[in-house]
């Protein structure tokens, strides 16, 4: 890749920041994915003008094919910080890639007004369609591991919410159970259990699953598994709600 190339876009983006601001200001408002209700219009303007700052910066390195490499960190935390604030904020993936993306015209418009030579202007262009891309990908794939650890949280909150345990008189504690018994919730009932049995000192658990739907062999290894633990610390466990075809 000659150097000349790489200096075309460094130089573009130093000497017409101002313009290239302006013009990817309109791109967005067309896009439609600045929207008011979310987030605030001088918000969207430092986050396109810290972008430009960034992108100017690592292009001087030279390096426009890997944004994995170092001088990429700054505008890669860069991004990924406004791709876990818009999971926040209920923007979808393909609005965090258009943030990226719509900056390509602006780009593409400046080149062809800087370069005079057909091939200098083809080489400057898949140069950077191929760094934006990447760009707006990374931003995508942040998003989505960012919006799996918030399901991840909701689901063990539900999941919590799901398996109380209620003191119904002195020394005696009841766990109504709802709902399927599988590993992970097991090893939450659990933790849950022992730490009341522990808090209240209570001698007595009563297990109730006549919300659990379907007893199989698996589920009846995780209900010993919970009595057994509860055993340990000293508890005595009555399992009720039990149905004639489970007994």
């Amino acid at each position: 890749m000659p150097l000349k190339s790489r200096n075309t876009i460094a130089e573009i983006l130093e000497k017409c920041e101002a313009d290239l601001l302006v013009d990817w200001l309109k791109e967005l408002e067309n896009s439609g994915i600045r929207r008011d209700d979310l987030m605030r219009v001088n918000e969207m303007r430092q986050q396109c003008e810290e972008f430009l700052r960034l992108l100017s910066n690592a292009v001087q390195h030279g390096n426009l094919s890997d944004i994995e490499a170092p001088e990429w960190g700054n505008l890669r935390q860069m991004l990924a910080g406004i791709s876990r604030s818009r999971v926040q904020q209920g923007f979808t993936p393909s609005q965090i890639a258009i943030f990226v993306f719509s900056f390509k015209k602006p780009l593409f418009d400046r080149l062809r007004q800087e370069l005079k030579d057909d091939e200098a202007f083809a080489e400057n262009i898949w140069l950077s369609t191929h760094l934006l891309d990447q760009l707006g990908l990374w931003t995508t794939e942040v998003f989505q591991k960012t919006r799996e650890e918030v399901i991840g949280r909701q689901h063990e909150e539900l999941l919590e919410l799901s398996t109380p345990v209620i003191k119904l008189w002195d020394g005696i504690l009841a766990l109504p159970m709802i709902g399927t018994l599988d590993s992970a919730r097991t090893q939450i009932v659990m933790e849950t259990l022992l730490q009341q049995i522990v808090e209240t000192n209570s001698p007595v658990v009563i297990i109730d699953i006549t919300g659990v739907p379907t007893v199989d062999t698996l589920v009846a290894q995780h209900l010993l598994k919970t009595v057994a633990a509860a055993r340990l610390m000293g508890s005595d466990c009555i399992i009720s709600g039990i149905r004639p075809q489970i007994a």
